[in-house]
């Protein structure tokens, strides 16, 4: 028995117990997902071509590993103008296995299920302990100080903590359009000075929340042009 399925725009020819590399696909290790673009089955009674798909059927497959792909290498070249650029790029895929083929009609013995989180996601989602009230202070000088501070932090502007909240206009940057930014900002990048200080190993860093967002921020020149707004 076999089938073929379409996933990542790409076509594969799969059987029970293969182990495939393809395309990303949305959950964690250990998920058993279901994969219902089916084009063409093979069973017992014989061969089932769909048009496109094949209906009522759908291949359930184990989620073993997500990681990044060997790197390919981009060079450009421009004759006569002294224009060469290499470019490195890693290619999101997914590993996963094979667990059963569903005929149409049929009842799929594997359920699709989510892993269990692990002891350290747990222990990131766990409430945090209250903390314990602090003692009172004591000498009067500490008392006297509190309402000192409070008052120089009350003189401050308010359109300099308005600027701080909303943080800059990351759009101003050329390749961050109004999504990009939004998914800038809940990756902690709000400023431009953030992004003017970022080196290498940040961009990389940055990578992991927000795929693809170093091969843009070379392409376009984010550091250079964030270095100019900043001193602006």
């Amino acid at each position: 028995m076999y089938a073929v399925i379409k996933t990542g725009g790409k076509q594969y020819k799969v059987s029970e117990g293969d182990k495939l590399v393809v395309e990303k696909v949305s959950g964690e290790p250990g998920d058993v997902i279901a994969l219902d673009q089916v084009l063409m089955v093979s069973g017992d009674s014989g061969v089932t071509v769909g048009s496109p798909l094949v209906e009522g059927a759908q291949v359930m497959a184990e989620l073993i590993d997500v990681r990044k792909g060997d790197k390919v290498l981009v060079f450009k070249k421009r004759r006569r103008q002294n224009y060469r650029r290499t470019k490195g790029h890693r290619q999101w895929e997914a590993l996963i296995s094979i667990s059963e083929i569903v005929l149409p009609g049929a009842k799929a013995k594997t359920a699709a299920k989510k892993a269990e989180p692990k002891k350290a996601d747990e222990a990131k989602t766990a409430p945090k302990a209250e903390a314990k009230p602090k003692a009172a202070a004591k000498p009067a000088a500490k008392k006297e100080a509190a309402p000192k501070a409070e008052a120089k932090a009350d003189a401050k502007p308010a359109a300099k903590k308005a600027a701080a909240s909303k943080g800059d206009d990351l759009t101003q940057i050329t390749g961050i359009g109004p999504a990009y930014a939004k998914k800038l900002n809940e990756a902690g990048v709000t400023s431009f000075a953030q992004i003017a200080a970022m080196k290498a190993a940040d961009l990389d860093a940055l990578d992991e929340k927000v795929p693809g967002v170093k091969a843009k921020a070379d392409n376009d020149g984010w550091v250079k042009a964030a270095k100019e707004l900043a001193k602006s």
